[in-house]
């Protein structure tokens, strides 16, 4: 009887939260409309979950701020973005603050938008390299630090965060780049943050160029730390190396980030098979030794070029390196995508 008695509860909620969908203008029907159903029972679910108020807070909170930034965010879909990363304490006279402007300017003439941390510093070098409609600034709520936001005053696209996860996720999930200047610990945080997920395939490959002012060498040094205590060691393996770029000039990073979308365009996965979609098709002879190349990424079969497949939807003008990936050695996957990128056109 009591089963009974729930199973009617639970269509009659069901039901309620359907007809609240669609008092709101959704479609229940539809996939978007049943993900925001399921959205709204985890959420009563809350009632009988026993948390504090201290959890809902963080909860009710986390999904406010991620809901207003992508708001914002798809107000620019289409839009390449790069997020810049350094230290907030960069004095304005100094090497690396030049060179941030330089990069955002450089990066700007090409039609890309920044993201930065909308802070003093490095963030704000890179606000001041471009046009204020070219800029993002996602600044963040600490006791002891006030930000000058000035440069995006009044701008929607300056989005104040209470959360660090919350701001670092925007950073990730919109970057088409990162470029990270010298920095202390939250510098050094968001790069191997980055860093992590792409090497564990949990974060779409992008490239990652790491600059600093003439003269410097920070990633000299932070370079020879790798080498010398995580590579050494095995606690990373050398194809990892592959994950990142040093810049020898703010210019040979935006021409580095430029190289990376030369050919390449982007790439998902359809079950097991990784679909990279590229702007210019390959020669036969050129897919052909990327298979021999590449073995160690096939886990069956070979490196084939196609059309999209039946499973896709989106940029179906692109043709495609389709392959059985064994979801290891993203280092060697970065590596790909600079191959299939230097290769000569040769039709």
């Amino acid at each position: 009887m009591d089963s009974k008695v729930d199973e009617n509860k639970t269509e009659e909620n069901l039901e309620a939260i359907a007809s609240l969908i669609r008092l709101h203008g959704g479609d229940p029907s539809t996939f978007a409309g049943e993900l925001i159903s399921q959205m709204i029972q985890s959420n009563l679910k809350l009632i009988q979950g026993h948390q504090d108020l201290g959890q809902l807070k963080l909860l009710t909170r986390t999904a406010k701020e991620m809901r207003y930034a992508y708001r914002i965010f798809n107000e620019y879909k289409g839009a390449p973005c790069v997020s810049i990363f350094g230290s907030a304490r960069t004095p304005e006279h100094h090497p690396d603050y030049i060179a941030a402007k330089a990069f955002s300017s450089a990066m700007a003439s090409q039609g890309w938008m920044c993201i930065t941390g909308a802070a003093n510093g490095i963030m704000k070098a890179g606000l001041e390299g471009l046009p204020r409609e070219s800029s993002f600034g996602l600044s963040i709520r600490l006791p002891f630090e006030s930000p000058d936001i000035s440069l995006l005053a009044g701008d929607v696209k300056s989005i104040t965060f209470r959360y660090f996860f919350t701001r670092k996720l925007m950073f990730i999930s919109h970057s088409d780049a990162i470029a990270a200047f010298p920095g202390g610990v939250g510098t050094l945080d968001e790069l191997f943050e980055v860093l992590t997920l792409q090497q564990t395939g949990k974060a779409n490959i992008v490239p990652i160029v790491l600059m600093e002012g003439e003269g410097g060498a920070y990633w000299a040094h932070w370079l020879d730390y790798l080498n010398k205590q995580l590579l050494a060691n095995g606690w990373i393996s050398p194809e990892d190396l592959h994950l990142f770029y040093i810049a020898k000039s703010p210019a040979d990073g935006a021409a580095h980030i430029k190289q990376f979308y030369h050919r390449y365009h982007s790439s998902r996965y359809v079950k097991d098979l990784l679909v990279i979609r590229i702007k210019e098709p390959l020669t036969a002879l050129q897919v052909g030794s990327l298979t021999v190349k590449y073995k160690d990424l096939i886990a069956s079969g070979e490196i084939i070029m196609c059309g999209p497949l039946p499973e896709e939807n989106d940029h179906l003008q692109f043709t495609r390196l389709v392959f059985h990936h064994n979801h290891r050695h993203t280092g060697l996957l970065r590596a790909l995508i600079d191959d299939i990128n230097s290769f000569d056109v040769q039709l």
